[in-house]
């Protein structure tokens, strides 16, 4: 704070009043201009020596008196300040100012910086706000040169990208200014400053290692270089590791692309490579290889296309056992080098995956060949990777008694036999409940002898009561991490962990199954690359575009034949009931629709309760009538009814509205004309609506435009349209209202549903 004392003189007479004010260095706005800033006498060149502040009336702060008056006249007096009240009269404000001595905290002794990564900076335990992208790159640039000097035109260059304004210079002399305040708040105008300093017509930032991460970094390095760690590798990689450790990204991270391009960056980023080199050197000298896999896999992250960096991290990873990931490093950076420079592997990288292929342990088949020797780095045997990383077996368990599907599991084993040079891939698709899932796993578990290096599997979630679909990159991550990729190394970027899928599969003769897919874009991401693997897919949707892309077999499942139904359910209750046979279960397997998932709800209910007569459950199914009741199970998430509603919600409000209608249709099958004036809509969204439908699978294409529904489909339906009728229900979210029938229903009377078959 400051005295002020201000005298006016008016036609009323001369007032003084004395107040206090902020210090000029925390100015707000005001009518006075800011005297570094060009004005018609010319930009001011004054320095940041001198804080932006109101222009004074009197003389300079540097001629005024303690305890007295500044005299009001001099060279440097400028006139006094005219100004015409609201009443017209002329007023002249003068303006007397007496400047307190510089405050000093405790806080300037604690003042640290970081520029290993986000330029940040802290004063007394409290993180500052640095300001604007420009101040920013000011203090980076200082901090980055740690305490040399930085020049005038360094700083416009990285300011302004070599085309600086007229006002260039008086920019960077504010934003000094504006840092100066910002780390040392109580300092006076004028005053030098402890941190930020003027030598030789530019700017240096005075620290230490104590205050700066990047002096900190190059401290450690000089003590692992030096006697006695250089003679204890052990004792220098320890150090190189907290020296590494500093660095939580890019010098001025938060800054590119600027931080990226700019000279003084780039170098330290090349210190930085050039010491994560030299640590693993040193770590594959004592053995502790896997002391520098992180530092290593986060610089190859940061330099792809770098040679010698990935020859470096090769190499650790074959010393610590990791020969899978190593093989994928490998192929990913050859197909980079490939396709962004049209060269291949140098020397440097070619020998070190040649000595990372005399690191892979003896397999089952056989034990070294001819070429294998001595370890260059140690002669300890390397350990064998493990497990998950040589063959995942991720399959579910597959089904007890899996019947019937004859057809389909020999068109499967067909396309699995075949070898004409492309990926191999199977899509099964299906109503709700028909048996997808069990046929795929099933079909796998009889193929997985012919993919010895393992199987994979995730459910994709494409139609479940809860949640949404599974996002491919999070699906990868899982497939990345069963095959032996650490979690750090996996790449963040959804497009690069398909890359490293595909190429750890490269040359590998896997399974994968992916169950329960939404559409084909969740499942490109998902597929190999190569021949050598096969992929098995699930949809509700029939996934034409893989057909269309990369040839799959489309295979639809339509409910089993009665005879295939009815020994799925003996073989189910067998166990409990035994002497049934196939005419006795008939009538329950004809309730069920042949719908596999209902078969197999009854058939457990009946295998739990034996002594329950069948002709009992036979009548209760009969008794339910148009509900789905008598399909429920204890696990909600796996009756008929919420294999249903899956579907279901994944309707628009048109679409779903002619799904509750359909009950009302009377024939075993519709044509879009006939569906339009049921709904009383126009042809045109009627064709859209059935087309939701149909990818929704609760209407079948029977042949050209005509459609038909399961009869337990239509009987969810009716359930949803409510004792009311089907025109007045809600959506899929919405509430059940009452109201009446549409208005337009094409001619076609209205009944009740009419069970088919």
């Amino acid at each position: 704070m400051r005295a002020v004392r201000t005298s006016y003189r008016s036609m009323a007479g001369t007032r003084t009043r004395t107040r206090r004010t902020p210090d000029p260095g925390r100015r707000g706005p005001g009518r006075f201009p800011d005297p570094a800033a060009p004005g018609p006498r010319g930009p001011a060149r004054r320095g940041d020596e001198t804080p932006a502040r109101p222009r004074p009336t009197s003389c300079p702060p540097s001629a005024a008196r303690p305890g007295g008056t500044a005299g009001r006249g001099g060279p440097f007096a400028p006139a006094p300040a005219r100004h015409r009240d609201g009443r017209g009269s002329t007023n002249v404000r003068r303006e007397e100012t007496t400047v307190t001595g510089p405050r000093r905290t405790a806080d300037d002794d604690t003042v640290r910086f970081s520029v290993l990564g986000p330029v940040r900076a802290w004063r007394g335990g409290r993180e500052l706000l640095i300001g604007p992208r420009q101040q920013r790159l000011i203090l980076a640039v200082l901090l980055a040169r740690a305490g040399r000097p930085v020049s005038m035109g360094e700083f416009t260059d990285l300011l302004w990208a070599g085309s600086p304004p007229a006002s260039a210079v008086n920019a960077v002399h504010r934003y000094v200014g504006a840092l100066r305040r910002l780390l040392e708040p109580g300092l006076p105008a004028r005053s030098p400053g402890r941190w930020l300093a003027r030598q030789g017509g530019g700017y240096l930032m005075r620290v230490d290692a104590g205050r700066l991460d990047l002096l900190r970094f190059r401290a450690l390095v000089e003590q692992a270089r030096r006697s006695p760690a250089a003679d204890d590798p052990a004792a220098a990689v320890g150090l190189f590791t907290a020296a590494l450790d500093l660095w939580q990204d890019r010098c001025a991270a938060d800054l590119e692309p600027t931080g990226v391009a700019h000279p003084v960056f780039t170098m330290l980023e090349h210190e930085y490579v050039s010491v994560v080199c030299e640590a693993a050197e040193a770590s594959l000298r004592c053995g502790r290889a896997a002391a520098m896999l992180l530092p290593l896999r986060r610089a190859a992250d940061r330099h792809p296309l770098d040679e010698a960096l990935a020859a470096h991290l090769l190499r650790a990873l074959a010393a610590d056992g990791k020969q899978a990931e190593a093989e994928a490093l490998y192929l990913e950076v050859r197909r980079r080098l490939a396709d962004e420079l049209g060269v291949d592997p140098g020397p440097e990288l070619w020998a070190a995956h040649a000595r990372s292929l005399r690191h892979r342990p003896a397999g089952p088949r056989g034990g070294k060949t001819a070429g294998d020797g001595p370890s260059e780095t140690h002669d300890a045997p390397s350990p064998a990777p493990a497990g998950p990383a040589v063959r995942p077996a991720q399959l579910p368990a597959d089904l007890p008694g899996f019947t019937g599907r004859g057809a389909a599991l020999r068109q499967a084993a067909a396309l699995a036999a075949s070898g004409d040079g492309a990926l191999r891939v199977l899509a099964v698709d299906g109503i709700p409940g028909v048996g997808k899932t069990a046929l795929a796993v099933h079909f796998a578990h009889r193929v997985a002898r012919d993919f010895p290096d393992g199987q994979l599997y995730a459910d994709l979630r494409g139609f479940t009561s809860d949640g949404g679909p599974a996002d491919p990159g999070d699906v990868l991550a899982g497939f990345l991490d069963a095959l032996g990729v650490a979690r750090h190394r996996i790449p963040a970027a959804a497009q690069m962990r398909a890359a490293l899928y595909r190429s750890l599969l490269a040359g590998r003769r896997m399974l994968v199954v992916l169950d329960n897919a939404w559409d084909t874009r969740q499942v490109r991401p998902l597929l190999p690359g190569t021949a050598e693997c096969m992929a098995v897919v699930t949809s509700r949707s029939r996934l034409t575009g893989l057909a269309a892309a990369h040839g799959a077999r489309l295979l639809t499942l339509d409910v089993p034949s009665a005879e295939e139904a009815a020994e799925t359910f003996l073989e189910r209750v067998r166990g409990c009931r035994p002497g049934l046979e196939a005419p006795q279960v008939r009538p329950i397997v004809d309730r069920c629709g042949r719908l596999p998932l209902a078969v197999a709800v009854v058939a457990a209910r009946a295998a739990a309760h034996p002594e329950r007569p069948l002709a009992q459950i036979e009548s209760e199914l009969s008794a339910a009538g148009r509900s789905l009741d008598g399909f429920s199970d204890d696990n909600l998430d796996n009756d008929v009814r919420a294999v249903f509603s899956s579907s279901y919600r994944t309707l628009g409000p048109q679409a779903a509205r002619l799904f509750r209608l359909l009950p009302l249709h009377p024939g075993p099958d519709a044509t879009v004309t006939a569906l339009a004036g049921l709904a009383g809509t126009p042809p045109r969204e009627t064709a859209a609506a059935v087309g939701e439908l149909v990818r929704a699978r609760l209407l079948t294409v029977r042949q050209r435009d005509r459609y038909r529904s399961h009869d337990l489909v239509l009987t969810y339906a009716a359930e949803l349209a409510g004792p009311a009728g089907a025109g007045s229900a809600a959506g899929p979210s919405g509430p059940r209202g009452r109201g009446r029938p549409p208005a337009h229903t094409g001619g076609l009377p209205l009944r009740p549903l009419v069970r088919r078959g």
